[in-house]
């Protein structure tokens, strides 16, 4: 009997013993990503048995996609908390962005695991999720920038998706475990709000200026 239909069957699983072993599996993610990540790496990390693994989620990959769910979920949230503390929607796009980046370079090896690493399938299709989540919260800030006249016409959807397709290729080599970058946290944010604000014919930023001028210049 698979573990979905024991839980069904009888008393549902205790929320703190499953939020022991998210938090676990993410730790293991953050110390080595999916490769050190095995069903016994993450129940000794929680101090747990294989068994109690098992008997909350049916298996790792069903694991996994609870665990890039609620990190997603809080990502999202991080970005629409960035986006309120400005005030024009060329500010609150850059702000977005730099976000998103900042995020993901301090936390490089969990941030690779989460978007990046090759991963079971289930655990990709969370990840389209996610990133179609991104592309609409992008595209409906971008139509709100039209309409105030900050952002010039355009398909929203179209250039949200390309956006969030720059977002992603940049930071791949800064993020890749094995790439390596000699690229400063600095210059990459800089880099992105630079490509970013010309992507979508914003008008010149007031936050964008402060940050070429600490950089050395608009390039």
């Amino acid at each position: 009997m698979s573990a979905r239909r024991k839980r069904r069957a009888g008393k549902a699983p205790d929320a703190p013993t499953r939020e022991r072993l998210l938090a676990a599996a993410r730790e293991v993610l953050q110390r080595g990503g999916y490769a050190t990540a095995s069903v016994v790496a993450i129940a000794e990390c929680a101090g747990l048995s294989t068994g109690a693994l098992y008997r909350h989620f049916d298996s790792k990959a069903e694991l996994f996609v609870e665990v890039f769910r609620v990190a997603a979920a809080g990502e999202l949230d991080a970005l629409n908390t960035a986006a309120t503390r400005a005030e024009s929607y060329a500010e609150r796009l850059e702000a977005v962005v730099s976000a998103y980046a900042k995020r993901a370079l301090h936390n490089r090896r969990l941030a690779w695991a989460l978007v990046h690493e090759p991963v079971d399938p289930l655990v990709d299709a969370e990840r389209l999720v996610y990133r179609r989540n991104y592309c609409r919260a992008m595209a409906a800030l971008l139509r709100r920038g039209i309409a105030a006249g900050e952002f010039p016409e355009q398909n929203a959807e179209l250039t949200a998706a390309a956006l969030v397709g720059i977002i992603a290729e940049t930071l791949v080599g800064p993020l890749s475990p094995v790439g390596g970058t000699a690229t400063s946290e600095a210059e990459i944010v800089a880099s992105l709000l630079r490509i970013c604000r010309r992507a979508v014919g914003a008008r010149d930023v007031p936050a964008l200026r402060e940050v070429e001028r600490r950089e050395g210049g608009p390039r």
